[in-house]
């Protein structure tokens, strides 16, 4: 197929998700999930080489902007919070899910371990996209949840290097350049916005997808991914980009405009219909000992936080998502022989109806005003937990 043609159909699709999106008022990533799938299993639609590099550029800039939203004064101020609900929702599943796969399903240990940390994450990029469209990233609620994800998600990430490291110089240098460089990245970012703002070849953009590039070939030599240090690079970056809105209002627009859209679509792409029929059984039960990991570890610990029903439901909701660290574990397995091609599909599918479902319950049935909460957190005296209720 042409590539003009090829391009045609991915931005077709992703216009059709926006359209519907806006609709149906779901939130765009689950849509375009959803018409990707529709498109990879009735329209023949392929990932290509440059289809594949736009979709991971899509996943690096969502990461590192997710990591951004990630409020050092919240975690400080809530690190009670953020850090016993983020490690919970990372340790529950993951020792369901590898005990699961292990014990019942009959896995080998290292696709089990695979199993295991794919299931235990919390998907980032949609809990970011849907932070960002409903507007409760600016909310403490909101915050908590994203502080929440990247402690989680860190876990998935130090499962990975502990149980499948290769130890080896890739690897020291990978470190060595993230201890050199993270700790300068804000002050070089900030005399970057005071000398170059505001030009038109947008010097600043080009800065942080040569930080993000560079780290991220040393991930992939050192047998990581781009989007690990794409997050950290994102959180050290929160303080700067606090005071550059404008700058990550036109970041964002970039991602969520065109390249996202790739992503989201081609993660939809990899749902098989016929393999998801077949493995139906499995699929069900994998789903159902995640939720119920989630459910189990994190909803006591909102209810302990005294966060209030509807917000400790859609907390627990939002924290039992998956989709870029959990594909991201589950190629993983897959390109290092540790899992087969069929346990892989039905990962994939598990990590994305995982992050189908709870946001689509969450978004219905209890998602809370952001205005509201907003205006609370302005207005009131009383401990924030109680504007929770």
């Amino acid at each position: 197929m042409d590539i003009y043609l090829q391009a045609t159909v991915w931005v077709g699709l992703a216009f059709l998700a926006s359209l519907v999106s806006v609709r149906l008022g779901i939130s765009v990533a689950m849509v375009e999930i959803f018409v990707g799938a529709l498109g990879g299993n009735f329209l023949g639609i392929q990932a290509t080489p440059w289809i594949n590099f736009l979709a991971g550029v899509g996943s690096i800039l969502l990461t590192f902007l997710a990591g951004a939203e990630v409020d050092p004064a919240v975690l400080r101020r809530r690190w009670k919070e953020s850090l016993v609900i983020g490690s919970v929702s990372f340790l529950f599943p993951f020792l369901a899910a590898m005990a699961y796969t292990y014990y019942v399903a009959g896995w080998s240990l290292p696709a089990a371990k695979i199993a295991g940390i794919a299931l235990s994450t919390t998907s980032v990029a949609i809990v970011y996209a849907v932070m960002v469209e409903t507007g409760l990233n600016k909310t403490e609620l909101g915050k908590i949840i994203l502080t929440a994800c990247f402690i989680t998600d860190l876990g998935t990430v130090a499962a990975l290097g502990v149980l499948f490291a290769h130890y080896n110089l890739w690897l020291v240098i990978f470190l060595a350049a993230l201890a050199v460089l993270l700790p300068f990245l804000p002050p070089l970012a900030r005399s970057l916005f005071a000398n170059c703002a505001d030009r038109v070849s947008e010097p600043e953009t080009k800065f942080f997808l040569l930080v993000l590039f560079g780290l991220g070939a040393l991930a992939v030599k050192a047998n990581s991914e781009a989007v690990l240090p794409a997050y950290l690079a994102g959180f050290v970056m929160a303080t700067v980009f606090a005071e550059q809105r404008q700058f990550v209002r036109r970041l964002r627009g970039l991602s969520f405009a065109f390249l996202t859209p790739f992503y989201f679509l081609k993660a939809g792409m990899f749902v098989s219909f016929n393999a998801l029929f077949a493995g139906i059984g499995l699929i069900t039960v994998l789903l159902a000992v995640k939720m119920a990991a989630k459910v189990a570890g994190v909803w006591p610990l909102t209810t302990l936080f005294r966060f209030g029903r509807n917000d400790s439901a859609y907390t627990t909701l939002l924290m039992s998502t998956g989709l870029t660290f959990g594909t991201i574990a589950s190629l993983f397995g897959l390109t290092h022989g540790y899992i087969t091609q069929s346990q892989y599909s039905i990962l994939v599918t598990v990590v994305i109806l995982s992050g189908v479902v709870p946001t689509l319950v969450a978004q219905a049935f209890f998602k809370p005003e952001a205005e509201t909460v907003e205006v609370a957190q302005k207005t009131s005296t009383i401990p924030l937990e109680k504007t929770f209720s």
